[in-house]
């Protein structure tokens, strides 16, 4: 279980980089023209939310690596969590439908890694 956990950790937090970085390196027109959901939010905000996930992406998978704190892997993974329940309303407003699953789905595999590294496979 705890190979399975550190590979959801290394997936999530993959994704979750990927995300961050098109946000802090990507303007919010060139955002727009994939994402309708960020005409809602000033470039400001933007760039918060990419910086969170970028944070995240980073504390799910450092503090574990390096023994340095782990307690900040299922915390971030509940970061994560709280993320996709944003990520999935902000959909809906925007009526992104197909998006909503995969935030789900994200959301998921944060809470299995806070389930795990909380509880029987904490480090």
């Amino acid at each position: 279980m705890n190979v399975f956990l550190w590979v959801v950790q290394i997936l999530l937090a993959l994704v979750m980089l990927v995300a961050g970085g098109s946000k802090l390196a990507q303007s919010r027109e060139k955002l727009a023209e994939t994402m309708k959901w960020v005409n809602s939010f000033t470039p400001g905000q933007i760039r918060g939310i990419g910086m969170l996930e970028v944070l995240a992406a980073l504390g799910l998978l450092l503090p574990a690596a390096t023994g340095i704190a782990p307690v900040w892997t299922p915390i971030a993974a509940i970061g994560v969590a709280l993320l996709m329940i944003g990520a999935a309303i902000t959909h809906a407003r925007a009526r992104e439908l197909p998006n909503i699953a995969v935030d789900v789905g994200l959301f998921a595999l944060a809470v299995v890694i806070a389930w795990g590294r909380f509880g029987p496979y904490a480090f």
